[in-house]
C-alpha cells in the first residue's frame, strides 16, 4: 500500500512505497545525496530571496509615508535656512538679463 506524504508550503505530494529498494551501486548513494543537496541549495536560495524581497517590499511600503514626510521637512528647512542666510548677508545679487 502506497502512502501520500504532503509537503509544506504548497509543495506537491510525494509518493512513498513500503516495498524495499534494491541496494544502490557503490558511490551512487553519495552521488545522489550530493545532487539532492545541490537542488535543495538552489531551491532554498530562490525561495529565501523571494521571501526576503517580499518582507522588504512590505516594510518599505509601511515606512514610505513617514520617509516622505521627513524628506519634505528636511528640504523645507534647508530652503528656509538658505533663503534666510542669503537675506541676512545683505549682498544683493544682480540679475543678468
Amino acid at each position: 500500500m502506497d502512502k501520500t506524504v504532503r509537503g509544506t508550503s504548497g509543495t506537491k505530494p510525494v509518493q512513498t512505497s513500503p516495498t524495499p529498494r534494491r541496494p544502490l551501486p557503490d558511490g551512487m548513494e553519495e552521488y545522489m545525496v550530493h545532487r539532492v543537496m545541490q537542488r535543495v541549495d538552489v531551491l532554498l536560495d530562490q525561495r529565501l530571496r523571494e521571501a526576503i524581497a517580499l518582507v522588504i517590499q512590505e516594510q518599505t511600503r509601511s515606512v514610505l509615508p513617514r520617509l516622505r514626510e521627513e524628506i519634505e521637512s528636511v528640504v523645507r528647512h534647508a530652503v528656509y535656512e538658505a533663503v534666510a542666510d542669503e537675506l541676512a548677508s545683505g549682498n544683493p545679487t544682480e540679475c543678468g538679463g
